[in-house]
């Protein structure tokens, strides 16, 4: 059974290089304080605490990719998106406090994939690679990017889909 990912519509590819326009969505965030991958791990278990059903429902919601981590000033925000067929108003509260529910705007989003490893050597280097084509293309960022992974850990590391992407400002 495939796993439900964001709506987008493709406005450019060049290779591993993507920029992309979504939807509006529905996510629920965590901030969690550690190195990237402690974060990471930390976040992701607060997340999927509510989506298995510590909410006032005790309703499971299903998992969707990819889990995002966006790095914060000494802490990450670790962000999953909702199914696309529930709004806001239909999700239930959290058990957790510091677990926030949030209707995201539509963005366009500049991408860059790669496989293997999310490390922090490994991210830093693909974020750099982002940041020097968004440099070349001429386009600015307007807020910090992301590292998405798509894949559960049982997945060989070779055959892992990842991503960073980073919002930039769609042209007037």
């Amino acid at each position: 059974m495939a796993i439900e990912e964001p709506k987008f519509t493709l406005a450019l590819k060049d290779g591993a290089f993507e920029l992309r326009d979504y939807a509006p969505m529905v996510v629920a965030e965590v901030t969690v304080i550690g190195d990237q991958q402690a974060a990471g791990r930390r976040g992701f278990r607060r997340l999927a605490g509510y989506i298995f059903g510590a909410n006032t429902r005790r309703e499971k919601i299903a998992m969707t990719a990819p889990v995002t981590q966006t790095p914060g000033a000494g802490d990450w925000l670790v962000r999953f998106t909702m199914p696309g067929r529930l709004a806001l108003a239909d999700l239930p509260k959290p058990d957790e406090a510091d677990v926030i529910l949030r209707a995201m705007p539509a963005a366009r989003l500049a991408v860059w994939r790669f496989s293997g490893l999310t490390g922090e050597a490994k991210v830093a280097a693909e974020m750099a690679r982002l940041m020097s084509t968004l440099k070349t293309r001429g386009l600015v960022p307007t807020g910090p990017a992301s590292i998405a992974r798509y894949d559960p850990p049982w997945i060989p590391w070779f055959l892992r889909r990842n991503e960073v992407m980073c919002p930039v400002a769609v042209p007037a």
